[in-house]
């Protein structure tokens, strides 16, 4: 029973944080982080 309380917990948090950060609009900050990285990849950043 132990070992699938950790699993399960493991899931649950993440899931939570998962729900914080979309409530704080962390993933427009995430997506633009990303363009400016794969246009400085290419050489047009």
């Amino acid at each position: 029973m132990k070992k699938r309380l950790l699993p399960i917990g493991i899931l649950i948090i993440s899931i939570a944080l998962l729900l914080f950060g979309i409530m704080r609009k962390e993933y427009i900050e995430v997506f633009r982080r990303g363009i400016l990285i794969c246009l400085e990849c290419i050489g047009i950043g």
